[in-house]
């Protein structure tokens, strides 16, 4: 009787067990599924991590499954395909395949960063770095068309340096070799993404001389897009998932590098709690992260100046049609409480 009892109270738990599966603990509703893309694993994306390891996400409705792309143009792949909902990457993306008369193009709704993340690493240490330095240097480089090479290059122009004719950039290399190449010798300079600028300077193979990003001044870098379609059929999916990012932003924007590292220190299980603050205290301190998500016309046209100078926009495309603002300002009124 005794194994009876036993095994029916087993079967009742198991029961009430499986009665929340799926479901929020809030409001009890099953959770919407969003695969979202992102082009890149990086601390320099710290909102979006906090976000999930908090669980913004969660909390409003959403199950975000986060696959990286590796690249821009196969997180765009990604999104136009309907591979991802969503794509995390340089809104730069979005105007080329706007440009290039893609139907149901690819909208603009959340930006995330308003620096760029890269670093200009040296093989010697520098007491007082010169853009002039890079004179005669040989470099390694971005991807052309890419956002980092794109702001580089932007960067040497402010420093009336000829990025064609006054230094040796290599770009034939893939997006996350470039640290490896730099360790083999390759380059007097190098720019890095993190953690491969510190990862560098820990093993003595190079110095960080120059942030991109205070050199650069603001720039939109990275936003989070969404197909025209989707976001017409899927308000309710993109207004949450704005939300949550919103969140994200608040808690970097109030909160110290030290207790950022540890939140999203299970995103970077590789890097340790050291390295990992010392790269968040980076990107606190150059104002890297924006305080709500409003992607601002002037952002957008600075942008394009930023295409134009590097010679792979031909003709403009309209703000309106590539950027929605709606769930930003949403987002940013339930912070403000205006």
């Amino acid at each position: 009787m005794k194994k009876k009892l036993f095994s029916f109270s087993l079967v009742l738990l198991l029961l009430a067990a499986c009665a929340g599966c799926g479901k929020q603990e809030s409001g009890g509703s099953e959770a919407k599924k969003v695969t979202l893309n992102e082009v890149a694993h990086s601390i320099f994306y710290a909102p979006m991590y906090v976000a999930i390891e908090e669980g913004y996400f969660a909390e409003e409705g959403l199950d975000v499954e986060l696959v990286t792309g590796f690249g821009a143009d196969k997180t765009m792949t990604a999104v136009l395909t309907g591979e991802a909902d969503i794509g995390f990457m340089g809104s730069e993306s979005t105007i080329y395949t706007y440009a290039g008369g893609t139907q149901d193009y690819v909208v603009n709704f959340a930006q995330l960063t308003q620096r760029a993340g890269n670093f200009l690493v040296s093989r010697e240490p520098v007491d007082q770095f010169s853009w002039e330095m890079l004179k005669g240097a040989r470099v390694l480089g971005g991807r052309a068309g890419g956002m980092p090479e794109m702001v580089f290059e932007y960067i040497l122009k402010k420093n009336n340096i000829d990025p064609e004719k006054d230094l040796s950039i290599d770009q034939s290399i893939d997006f996350g070799s470039t640290a490896a190449a730099f360790s083999g010798g390759q380059g007097e300079f190098t720019v890095e993404f993190e953690p491969h600028a510190t990862a560098l300077e820990k093993k003595g193979d190079g110095y960080v001389v120059a942030s991109l990003g205070e050199e650069s001044g603001y720039v939109p870098y990275t936003a989070f897009s969404a197909k025209k379609s989707f976001i017409e059929e899927n308000p309710e999916i993109i207004q949450a998932f704005t939300d949550a990012l919103q969140k994200g932003m608040d808690y970097v924007n109030t909160h110290t590098p030290e207790e950022i590292a540890k939140v999203i220190g299970p995103q970077f299980a590789e890097t340790d709690m050291d390295t990992l603050t010392t790269i968040v205290t980076r990107y606190y301190e150059q104002d890297t992260w924006k305080e709500n998500l409003i992607f601002e016309e002037d952002a957008f046209t600075l942008l394009q100046n930023i295409l134009e100078e590097s010679n792979v926009l031909e003709k403009r495309v309209p703000y309106e049609e590539l950027v929605t603002t709606e769930f930003a300002e949403k987002s940013a009124e339930k912070t403000t409480g205006k």
